[in-house]
């Protein structure tokens, strides 16, 4: 059997602004949803208010850049977009105002 488990996270967060929890809840989630496409999530503790995600070496988030936080929903839609592009997230890919 070949293991589909080949995409690699990494979150980069700042200590001094005490992300970590956030980043461990975004963390969970994401191994979650993605246990069949993740072979590696990583959790990088940095400084000077950093928050990114990176899946497989790009950059998908960045808090500077794109002016705060991802909701969940947002951000498992960008793995997605990288790691299964063709699978539904389900409910998490509802637009809003769309029923």
């Amino acid at each position: 059997m070949t293991d589909t488990r080949t995409h690699k996270i990494d979150i980069h967060y700042c200590t001094g602004c005490r992300w970590l929890l956030r980043s461990a809840w975004m963390a969970q989630e994401l191994l979650t949803t993605f246990e069949d496409e993740i072979g590696e999530l990583t959790l990088h503790p940095g400084t000077g208010g950093i928050f990114e995600v990176h899946v497989d070496g790009q950059r998908i988030w960045s808090r500077k850049d794109m002016g705060g936080f991802p909701e969940i929903t947002q951000l498992k839609q960008l793995v997605r977009d990288t790691v299964s592009p063709d699978r539904s997230l389900g409910h998490s890919d509802r637009k809003p105002g769309n029923k």
